[in-house]
């Protein structure tokens, strides 16, 4: 009994502060959970498709910017086709005198303004022209349309053998003329002037009774000249 007090009593006569020089416990060190690693083939094909997606995206934009900015060529249609003046000679030779008034519509379909420095307008009747005229240069807005009033002074044209078919014509109340319209200018795309020439060939049904155009089909031909020949 005496030796467990004495012992109990050297415990408890111990000092509270520990001794700096007396070595210290060291702590346990922190380990970080173990995490499997990323499966690369995985992000490998997210990043494959989000780089087609926005590729599929841009290509999508560039098509749709290049159908809107693609220069087109005008399109061009008689609108009006009147008979003023008709006469026909019998000597020395036959001949016809005509006095045509034509309307010729513009149509711009570009994004960009159409400047024009000559419509030239062909009338022929059974493959065989008539005569021409042309009118002075003029301007179409982006996306509008123009007419342009042109008269056709037809002075001793000889018909020949077709006479007798432009008169049953003229009997029936119709008469289906030829006419090759041809425009030639330049297109406003953006800082740039691009040279451009359209050609479009058209039957054009008429009514005598009402001159009024009934009908008609168009063939255009168009063509797109290099900077070179614009001059």
């Amino acid at each position: 009994m005496t030796a467990k007090k004495q012992s109990d009593a050297a415990s408890f006569q111990q000092p509270l502060l520990v001794d700096p020089l007396s070595p210290q416990p060291q702590p346990t060190p922190y380990v970080l959970p173990q995490y499997p690693p990323p499966n690369r083939p995985r992000l490998l094909r997210r990043a494959w498709r989000r780089c087609i997606f926005c590729l599929a995206i841009f290509l999508l934009f560039l098509v749709a910017a290049v159908y809107l900015l693609w220069p087109s060529n005008p399109e061009l249609s008689v609108v009006r086709f009147r008979l003023d003046r008709l006469q026909f000679h019998t000597t020395p030779t036959i001949s016809l005198d005509a006095t045509l008034d034509l309307t010729i519509k513009i149509e711009n379909p570009d994004m960009y303004s159409l400047d024009y420095d000559s419509l030239l307008v062909a009338i022929g009747y059974r493959g065989k022209q008539l005569g021409y005229v042309t009118s002075d240069r003029g301007s179409v807005m982006a996306r509008e349309s123009s007419y342009v009033n042109a008269t056709l002074q037809l002075d001793g044209v000889e018909i020949l053998t077709d006479v007798i078919l432009l008169i049953e014509d003229l009997a029936k109340g119709a008469v289906v003329f030829d006419t090759t319209s041809v425009i030639s200018g330049r297109l406003g795309f953006f800082f740039f002037d691009l040279p451009l020439e359209t050609k479009i060939q058209c039957e054009v049904l008429v009514d005598t009774q009402n001159q009024t155009v009934t009908r008609q089909s168009c063939y255009p031909e168009p063509m797109l000249l290099p900077v070179s020949n614009s001059q």
